[in-house]
């Protein structure tokens, strides 16, 4: 097996089962072997050697990514790059890192930190940027700072041939040629393995504040979401919870009240004057919504706990709802269905008789589901996520704000894009035409199918 392989290939059971599940809930499949990068060099290797053998290959960096992207089929090789993870040069002048894609966030972070920089992209997990690039992730700062689209400005690519691309400028706009670096964002592993990448960085704000405000239900928590957003302050948050996620987190953040619908909203500013206007803003505005209770929290360890709590809700609804199946899904629309969006989904758990927690960044219509699966309900879950789906089609919303398409999504392909989604296919098949790049994920066999006959 490791004859013309290059980095560390292990069998290793323990590897294999790592290797062979993310986040969701679709059933580990162990890849056939699992190769650990340690340099680009590796990664052609790697690929050239697939494409003599016809053996697939599915990138893995952190494994935390929640639609089954990492999830093999059948026969594919894993090939980990978490090993490369150096800082390759920090720009402070330019405002920008250049990384190898088995970084984290975090890593980067502490790091950028010692320059007052920050990289403000956070999923929550302490994913690789590696495999936030090849996800498009986003997460609770995207309303001020913008997803990894946003925050990419170079790729270095290796394609199934082993060919090496790059891929856009440290720049911050060109209006030079296709954009090929945003068709590899997001493409999840399926047209080529991310090697390199070259991140914005920002300044770390000189004063913070998260602010918090509980509602009679999410229709006045959504209407105080957009009295918020219309003042026109930076909000770097806004955080939407039903009255089940406030319950849970109330239970390690003190001071919230339980079972009810609530909103968090973080500011920034350069001067603790600033600050303190803004906040007197943002409270104006919350009340005049119908807020009931309001708090405030500017001590660091404070802000901290409340973000904890809330990037580990996962696991507080693990403790609730002991021994169940988890399906994590979201979805995103625009913002003025999301009150209609939480009814369905308040209606369909009430239904189909389900445990739902639903918790969204608001601020960008993207919606966040976790069902905790009782045995006997599987099939009451895959509904409730179907018809949550097609109701956000349905209003003009997508079937994935940030987790991606991967493997549990890619029947929604068709019905979001509609003829777009065979040029899709037929991308795959340009960049990828023996379909040896993580197979399956994002377009399906079927859709690249008809893309191949009709060329």
């Amino acid at each position: 097996m490791a004859t013309g392989l290059a980095g560390t290939v292990s069998t290793r059971p323990a590897d294999l089962d790592t290797h062979g599940r993310d986040e969701n809930h679709l059933d580990s499949i162990p890849p056939r072997a699992v190769v650990f990068a340690e340099t680009r060099d590796d990664v052609v290797t790697t690929m050239r050697w697939s494409a003599r053998h016809d053996v697939a290959i599915i990138p893995f960096g952190t494994g935390t990514s929640a639609e089954g992207h990492v999830v093999p089929l059948g026969g594919e090789v894993s090939l980990d790059v978490s090993r490369m993870n150096r800082l390759v040069a920090l720009c402070p002048e330019d405002f920008h890192a250049v990384v190898q894609p088995g970084l984290t966030r975090n890593g980067l972070n502490t790091r950028a930190r010692e320059f007052g920089l920050t990289f403000p992209v956070d999923p929550g997990a302490d994913a690789s940027l590696g495999g936030m690039a090849a996800t498009n992730a986003s997460g609770t700062t995207t309303i001020r700072y913008g997803g990894m689209r946003a925050n990419t400005l170079a790729l270095e690519v290796v394609l199934a041939s082993g060919d090496v691309l790059r891929l856009g400028r440290p720049v911050r706009k060109s209006s030079s040629g296709y954009d090929l670096r945003d068709l590899f964002i997001g493409s999840a592993g399926t047209l080529g393995v991310i090697t390199e990448l070259t991140v914005a960085l920002h300044p770390v704000p000189e004063e913070i504040a998260v602010l918090w405000a509980f509602f009679p239900d999410v229709a006045a928590a959504v209407a105080g979401a957009f009295a918020a957003v219309g003042t026109g302050l930076p909000i770097a948050r806004l955080e939407l919870l039903d009255e089940i996620t406030a319950g849970l987190l109330a239970q390690d953040v003190p001071g919230l009240v339980p079972d009810a619908p609530a909103l968090f909203v973080e500011l920034h500013s350069s001067t603790a004057a600033g600050l303190a206007t803004e906040l007197d803003i943002a409270r104006r505005a919350l009340l005049e919504a119908g807020a009931s209770t309001l708090g405030t929290a500017t001590a660091q360890a404070e802000r901290e706990a409340i973000w904890e709590a809330r990037h580990r809700l996962f696991w507080s609804i693990r403790r609730a709802f002991p021994g169940r199946r988890y399906l994590i899904t979201d979805t995103a629309v625009p913002l003025s269905a999301i009150v209609e969006h939480a009814q369905v989904i308040s209606q369909l758990r009430a239904d189909l008789g389900l445990d739902v927690v639903t918790t969204g960044h608001v601020g960008d219509g993207n919606i966040h589901t976790v069902v905790a699966v009782a045995e006997g309900q599987d099939a009451p879950a895959a509904l409730f996520s179907d018809e949550l789906v097609r109701h956000a089609l349905r209003v003009g919303g997508t079937c994935t704000g940030e987790h991606g398409i991967g493997l549990s999504k890619r029947q929604y392909l068709a019905a979001e894009h509609g003829d777009a989604a065979l040029w899709m296919a037929r991308i795959k098949g340009l960049f990828d035409p023996a379909n040896v790049l993580n197979p399956g994920k994002v377009v399906g066999p079927d859709l690249l199918s008809d893309a191949l006959a009709a060329r």
